[in-house]
């Protein structure tokens, strides 16, 4: 906005300056041409009235001591009607005009002003007068150089070429700091804006009384961000009430199942429809379980029993758990824990996180695989990173493995593919504890999962 801004000032000053220059150039020009006519015909009448008196012969006397043409920079010539030159002014103090190399007049009857180019290629403005005689005109020449008009506007260029810049210069260093100025108020909005997000929809933007469009503005975003909010807040009580009621008619449901496997002379058939019901409920109970966790998660509604632990030990012992799920698929699973990576948390949360990663790992890993499971600290911040050299996630996939019930191969089985709640539990576990997670896959090669978290103090 400012090299606009800067811009925009310096063509409305090359303008302004360009039309002061034109117009007073030709101000002054009109006003020493209107000088030059005013004596040219103080001239013609001195010289009507000595005609009249007969006495024409004392004209130059006169005229050198009444006008000083050459005291005032100015050229006077009568020239008589049979083109004797009757007076000629003589060369004027400061040497720039000698009127004897002024060319002589066109003899019209009427009166003109002109301009005349001096030998030395000057530019004289000339008014000529003719005094009507019994015997002719008698021409009556006032003259001036246009040099003073000339060094009027050369200073003027010159004045303009220094204090333009100057000028330019003032305007955009006011400029800036104005902008700048008033732009700090959006450097603060920006920065508020980027901490905003679906956990902590209730903050605010800052809001500046100026009265202006950036105030109805912010007004605006802070209206919609608590729409928003109210509209988080509904889809997660919804979706805790949902899981909530679901959880009861479900329990029943698996008991009533359970008990009608348990009866005698039920066929075959019957008992695998009623073992498949069962897998089933535990199925739809099991998401109903993680949907009500991630909710309650979302709303901050799960309480954290936070205590300083042992992050490296926390992932070795949850490795040697899930041990036996990674020997069914023949994978190895390679735990490298620092020790001393000590961070204030939930250790069942936490214990969950380290259980969905592993899970995924071996679920997409093929036959022979490996794992490897690592904690360290890095930059500062206590690290937990998981890679495996499975399928990998294609890339228009990666931004959405965090959404619920999102599966990156649509083409997975409920039971190969899982309930798509996974990763949704572990970042909202890692945002309830201030941490982060990334996530980076190549299809073919696998998938590395990193969580940062703040270590203890």
């Amino acid at each position: 906005m400012t090299a606009w801004y800067a811009g925009l000032l310096v063509c409305v000053l090359v303008l302004f300056g360009t039309s002061v220059y034109l117009g007073l150039g030709r101000y002054l020009e009109r006003t020493l041409r209107a000088a030059l006519s005013e004596q040219a015909r103080a001239v013609a009448e001195e010289i009507g009235e000595r005609l009249v008196e007969n006495r024409l012969p004392t004209i130059a006397n006169h005229l050198s001591e009444n006008f000083a043409p050459q005291l005032n920079s100015r050229f006077i010539r009568v020239t008589g009607a049979h083109g004797e030159i009757v007076y000629l002014s003589q060369r004027t103090a400061d040497g720039l005009l000698d009127p004897a190399l002024v060319p002589a007049p066109g003899r019209s009857p009427h009166r003109y002003s002109g301009d005349v180019f001096l030998p030395s290629g000057k530019r004289l403005l000339v008014q000529v007068v003719p005094v009507a005689t019994p015997e002719g005109n008698i021409i009556v020449e006032v003259g001036s150089l246009y040099g003073p008009i000339e060094a009027v506007l050369s200073g003027l260029i010159v004045t303009f070429a220094l204090g333009m810049p100057l000028m330019v210069a003032l305007a955009i260093g006011g400029g800036y700091l104005i902008m700048r100025r008033a732009l700090m108020q959006v450097d603060e909005i920006t920065v508020q804006a980027e901490h905003i997000s679906s956990n902590n929809l209730s903050d605010r933007l800052p809001v500046h009384e100026t009265g202006d469009e950036l105030e109805r503005l912010t007004l605006a975003l802070n209206r919609m961000m608590g729409r928003l909010e109210e509209a988080f807040q509904h889809i997660n009580r919804f979706s805790a009430d949902v899981s909530h009621e679901l959880r009861t008619p479900l329990t029943i449901l698996r008991g009533e199942l359970e008990g009608a496997v348990q009866r005698e002379r039920l066929t075959p058939e019957l008992l695998d429809l009623l073992g498949s019901a069962l897998e089933e409920t535990e199925r739809l109970r099991t998401i109903v379980d993680q949907l009500l966790v991630v909710s309650g998660l979302d709303a901050g509604n799960v309480p954290m029993e936070k205590t300083p632990l042992d992050l490296g030990q926390l992932a070795a012992s949850t490795a040697e758990q899930m041990l036996l799920l990674a020997e069914e698929k023949s994978i190895a699973v390679r735990c490298d824990a620092e020790a001393g990576v000590v961070v204030d948390g939930d250790p069942s949360r936490l214990k969950q996180v380290v259980v969905n990663l592993l899970d995924n790992a071996i679920r997409y890993t093929a036959e022979g695989g490996s794992i490897s499971l690592s904690a360290a600290r890095q930059n500062g911040w206590a690290t937990l990173v998981v890679a495996d050299n499975g399928a990998g996630i294609p890339p228009d996939a990666l931004p959405h493995v965090f959404e619920r019930f999102y599966r990156a191969d649509k083409a997975r089985s409920r039971y190969s593919g899982g309930s798509g709640l996974g990763l949704s539990i572990v970042k909202a576990i890692c945002t309830a504890h201030s941490g982060d997670i990334e996530i980076a896959s190549t299809e073919g090669v696998g998938t590395t999962v990193t969580i940062r978290l703040r270590p203890s103090a």
